[in-house]
């Protein structure tokens, strides 16, 4: 079986977050697809199977399958439009998170998620217990975004993951607003049994939204501070959140199993 190593979120090697993808012809047993995404040992390893009007695709982590995965998204569909539907600009993917809708835009690829809920919820001390800081507000929806008055605590923080998986959520992202950027983030994800996210597309579907209220606008351009460091540019609208990116071919193999 075929699998192709994506840095999504970046244009060059090394950079951005790394995804790998395998396209099959109809679904393995999940235990398989456990195994391969524990040996791979990213944040995601996608899935996919082609349907009649698009592709099934399914996103597992180390700790277990999840619902939405923004990266993994981008690297498959960067691995489809080049590989496999070499003359499609556009694809639709359905997912636990419902269908989401990509285009290809000359070298970027551009894709339409569903927004999540800003649920305020009390800032506590084990927030602070585990980020080393205190935020000054705090949202829940499937994960956990903790607000911070400056960028450079974001860049700078060094997490307690003992107690960082104490909290509420599946994933915790930290945000403040950003100098070059309109906001900075980093995401961490004990959880699924790897302890930073280096670049979250899903969390801007939490963080760009908040941001866009914040500064009362429609186009965010967000960076991920994590130490390879990702650029993506998110546009809301209504209840949905456009994210673009780029990405880059790592490899292709084998897989023997």
């Amino acid at each position: 079986m075929r699998q192709y190593i994506v840095d999504a979120f970046t244009d060059k090697l090394f950079h951005g977050n790394q995804a790998a993808v395998c396209v099959l012809d109809k679904w393995l047993p999940e235990e398989l697809m456990m195994n391969i995404t524990r040996e791979n040992n990213f944040s995601e390893t996608a899935f996919a199977v082609k349907s009649n009007d698009g592709y099934d695709l399914r996103w597992f982590t180390p700790g277990g399958e999840i619902n939405l995965c923004g990266h993994a998204t981008l690297a498959t569909a960067f691995v489809l439009f080049n590989y496999y539907e070499k003359n499609a600009d556009n694809i639709t993917f359905h997912t636990m998170s419902g269908d989401l809708f990509i285009h290809r835009q000359q070298d970027e690829i551009v894709m339409d998620f569903p927004a999540y809920r800003l649920n305020e919820t009390p800032v506590t001390e084990q927030m602070t217990k585990a980020t080393g800081h205190t935020p000054v507000r705090a949202f829940i929806d499937r994960d956990l975004m903790l607000v911070y008055e400056d960028e450079q605590i974001i860049r700078e923080m060094s997490p307690d993951f003992d107690e960082m998986i104490q909290l509420d959520g599946g994933g915790v992202g930290v945000t403040a607003p950003g100098k070059e950027y309109d906001c900075v983030s980093r995401f961490f994800t004990s959880k699924d049994k790897i302890n930073e996210d280096p670049v979250t597309g899903s969390a801007h579907c939490m963080i760009a939204p908040y941001w866009a209220e914040q500064l009362g606008k429609k186009e965010i351009h967000a960076y991920q501070a994590s130490e390879r460091g990702g650029k993506l540019e998110c546009r809301i609208q209504a209840d949905r959140v456009v994210i673009i990116g780029k990405a880059v071919l790592y490899s292709v193999s084998e897989l023997f199993v």
